[in-house]
């Protein structure tokens, strides 16, 4: 791969990136919010967006509350993974959400108004959530998963070298150096449903 070549695509990663958008039922302006300052109360009625890993989906009588362990925001409105989390917060909305589609370790981002905060135990600690009623859940696809593949001899192949200048390997100077691949694996399907017994 030449140097050129290297560079528009690199050049065109960058411009993809640039492109992302926020999905439609999460646009809009809202101000940064802290879970903090939502935790002492001080932000009531205040419009957020806010996401991050599911921690458990409640279902009740005649709303679903969503346990959020809170994370920024990329600029699509995504939570970013192997950020440091600010703490939790809990979003309601009208309806039923079934858990085991909105599971544990899902990553959500919600739009919505601050309401107040509950108490919830986690274990035997009394923690103040800040409660958002939330207008819209919006649910991300699950990221694919990556494996790094070398090449036949490890990732330095027979002779050093340098992935686009080449290298010195046992016949002279060439392109001894074998770049890692990185593969996509899709997620494993799930079980089949066992049999129906018979009576």
């Amino acid at each position: 791969m030449s140097r050129r070549i290297l560079f528009l695509a690199v050049v065109g990663a960058l411009a993809l990136g640039g492109c992302a958008t926020i999905p439609q039922p999460l646009q809009g302006n809202y101000a940064p919010v802290s879970l903090e300052s939502a935790r002492s109360g001080a932000t009531t009625a205040t419009p957020v967006r806010w996401g991050g890993e599911i921690i458990q989906t409640e279902p009740r009588e005649q709303q679903t509350c969503f346990f959020v362990l809170a994370q920024p925001l990329d600029s699509q409105a995504r939570p970013e993974r192997g950020k440091e989390s600010d703490g939790r917060f809990v979003a309601c909305k009208q309806g039923f959400y079934d858990p085991e589609v909105f599971a544990k370790g899902r990553e959500i981002t919600v739009t919505g108004t601050l309401s107040g905060t509950v108490q919830h135990k986690i274990g035997q600690f009394d923690y103040t959530y800040p409660k958002v009623e939330a207008n819209n859940i919006y649910l991300w696809k699950p990221r694919p998963r990556y494996t790094t593949v070398y090449g036949p001899w490890g990732p330095w192949g027979p002779g050093w070298g340098d992935p686009f200048w080449g290298g010195w390997g046992p016949w002279g100077w060439g392109p001894w150096y074998y770049p890692p691949r990185v593969i996509v694996v899709p997620s494993p399907a799930p079980p089949p449903p066992p049999p129906p017994k018979k009576g």
